[in-house]
């Protein structure tokens, strides 16, 4: 299964730690939904450091912009 857009993510996962939280899940959903929040949490934190990896690769650039503008 896919993992949408980041806001998207955020969401689905917090809608399934609030059905854990209400005690909404039953023991058959358990493993599913442990299982998707998961992949979930895992795609997320494969975005922070992309996300990351791309700041620190620009940020040396724009700081040589602006050290050429001074």
């Amino acid at each position: 299964m896919t993992v949408g857009g980041w806001d998207e993510a955020s969401a689905e996962l917090d809608a399934i730690v609030a059905s854990f939280d209400e005690g909404e899940v039953s023991v058959d959903d358990l493993v599913a939904r442990l299982a998707r929040a998961t992949e979930i949490i895992e795609a997320l934190e494969e975005r922070l450091r992309a996300t990351m990896a791309t700041v620190e690769e620009l940020a040396p650039r724009l700081s040589a912009i602006g050290d050429d503008g001074a």
